[in-house]
């Protein structure tokens, strides 16, 4: 049936009307993903918050999240038996270094495993899983219907803004989304494709879930331009914010990697969050509930029943209380991650973002500057800590102001994200979600060079037919055993005890003397041999980097090692054939 489907196709349905068929199909497929993992996780939350958790509230703060934390576990070990990567990195590292193929356990496992570890108090969002399920849904189904590489990038940027548009209701944002964070070429092509999945995904939630407002706001306090100076401010604190928490991120993600053993790693992070959450319950899930409290100004349910019962009518305290769970937030989502729970960072970002906006405000305001408005910059900080932390300043602005309907703030919001965005770049090269494929040069990029450089595979145009001499070898057995023999015009000289790289032999170095025969005795290959103008790392060097070396050095072979030894040579005429089969491949023109 389904070759008679692809017969089908083909004889009626143009590729570019398919794929718009199939964006649709994928923004549903997103939005029910969506939807799907919200009310799991809402009912999950719904079952733990009765009277035991009301009125002994401290104690099950504290096991809820180890709870959820070790039925995570036992679901990855014992059912889905694969290991789970985190949401929007993985993805972006299929896109790259994969050619957009997920595996097929992807579809459920985040489905299965967020909502418990998200229901049962870890400080992680939905979004990243969310993600990453649309996207292996659609990587799969791109296979099956043995679409290109590019129309499988495509649907997967389309399963990106359909659940970002789905759980947020911001379908424009969704779309700044896929293209900044995904690195999607903004042309009809993409462009229309994206506009239907996100469309599709909205109305599905809209569907299901009616007109609720994630971050219901009204404006009451107009942007007055001598306000400009304090968004300023604003906007350098998120930088450095957004630095702590790229790096505070990178530290305990590090530690957590050191430790070999699952059943460690969930003790530890386990332990951690219990202990973070029992001191400080706003941390317990998401803290969209904390975000919403602060923006109408619900000031004591935003903080919760504090653990010191200290006096929040002390405005100092009050701020000490809301530093502390800015400083605290990202530590108990970095708990969350290395213990094995399922999650994103988003949600983090946005509640670290609006109590250092609110803590910002209050801190001016008991400086002496009354006409901040809290309401405002709580609004703002979320924008900025976005713009910082996921390098995505387009996203921070459309989000919040779709989101919570403030239009009218959209200079603020530009001035805030611009200049969080510009710290952090400065000391943050690249996104928490693109930290580890920027380090190992595999990160997609808009430059279209680099991106097709990163995809290309270093592997496929080593060639390995190179006769190999050794340096006490004379002319005459190089002259019969190698030249005679050969193909090529370019022959390695090794050690032969450790067939390490000692240098090249030229068929142009030979010429001069390979037809006397008075000289095959006395001259021999170390004679002839001379250092490469470079030499290609294969375990280290990418692409990019072998590239720039051919321009350096203007050579048309360059020597490949692999452990040390020499392993064969790479043509600069087959690097260039591979570049444009690729760039081929990614245009979608074949």
């Amino acid at each position: 049936m389904l070759t008679k489907f692809f017969i089908w196709r083909l004889k009626h349905v143009s590729h570019k009307q398919f794929v718009y068929v199939l964006s649709v199909i994928v923004g549903l497929t997103s939005g029910l993903v969506a939807v799907f993992i919200k009310n799991l996780t809402h009912y999950i939350q719904l079952l733990l918050e009765g009277k035991l958790i009301q009125e002994y509230h401290t104690a099950f703060y504290f096991i809820f999240p180890i709870i959820g934390l070790l039925i995570t576990y036992l679901l990855i070990k014992f059912i889905i038996r694969n290991k789970i990567t985190q949401g929007i990195p993985a993805t972006l590292f299929s896109i790259s270094k994969q050619k957009g193929i997920i595996r097929r356990h992807k579809m459920v496992a985040s489905l299965i495993t967020a909502p418990v570890t998200v229901g049962f108090g870890g400080s992680v969002g939905l979004e990243g899983p969310t993600v990453a399920t649309g996207a292996a849904i659609s990587s799969n189904l791109s296979r099956m219907l043995h679409l290109n590489q590019a129309t499988r990038t495509l649907l997967i940027g389309c399963a990106a803004a359909g659940a970002m548009s789905s759980l947020f209701k911001a379908p424009i944002a969704a779309i700044v989304f896929a293209i900044e964070v995904f690195s999607l070429d903004l042309t009809l092509v993409s462009l229309i494709p994206l506009l239907l999945a996100s469309i599709s995904a909205v109305i599905t939630t809209y569907f299901f879930q009616g007109n609720d407002i994630l971050l219901p706001f009204n404006i009451q306090d107009e942007f007055i331009l001598k306000d400009i100076p304090y968004y300023i401010l604003l906007g350098v604190v998120a930088g450095m914010v957004s630095i702590y928490f790229t790096k505070t991120y990178e530290i305990l993600q590090n530690f957590f990697d050191r430790i070999s053993s699952p059943v460690k790693r969930l003790i530890i992070g386990g332990l951690g969050i219990g202990v973070l959450v029992y001191f400080i319950p706003p941390l317990y899930g998401e803290g969209f509930d904390v975000i919403n409290n602060l923006v109408q100004g619900n000031l004591d349910q935003a903080l919760g029943n504090n653990f010191f019962n200290l006096d929040t009518s002390n405005g100092w305290i009050i701020i000490a209380l809301l530093s502390g769970m800015v400083i605290f937030k990202i530590v108990a989502t970095c708990f969350t991650f290395g213990s094995g729970g399922v999650g994103g960072i988003f949600a983090p970002t946005l509640f670290m973002g609006s109590i250092m906006g609110n803590c910002l405000a209050r801190i001016l305001h008991l400086l002496g500057f009354d006409t901040i408005s809290e309401s405002n910059f709580t609004l703002i900080g979320m924008t900025g800590l976005m713009a910082g932390v996921l390098h995505a300043p387009l996203t921070a602005i459309f989000l919040i102001a779709e989101v919570t309907g403030g239009y009218e703030l959209f200079i603020p919001l530009m001035i805030a994200a611009a200049i969080s965005y510009t710290i952090t770049k400065y000391y943050i090269p690249h996104s928490v979600y693109a930290m580890e494929l920027g380090k190992r040069g595999e990160l997609i990029t808009h430059n279209k060079d680099h991106a097709v450089l990163t995809m290309m595979d270093l592997n496929k145009v080593v060639e390995t037919n190179f006769i190999e001499v050794y340096p006490h070898m004379t002319l005459k057995q190089i002259v019969n055993q190698a030249i005679v023999v050969s193909k090529r015009n370019i022959f390695p000289v090794l050690d032969k005890e450790s067939q390490s790289l000692e240098g090249i032999i030229l068929l142009d170095d030979l010429r001069p003397v390979m037809f006397n025969k008075s000289l095959y005795k006395k001259i021999k290959a170390h004679d002839l041999m001379h250092k490469p103008p470079e030499i290609i790392d294969l375990n280290k060097d990418k692409m990019t980097v072998v590239m720039k070396k051919f321009q350096d050095t203007g050579a048309w072979n360059l020597p490949v090692l692999k452990d040390g030894k020499y392993y064969g040579f790479v043509s600069k005429s087959k690097l260039l054939t591979a570049y444009r089969r690729k760039l081929i491949q990614m245009s979608g023109k074949q």
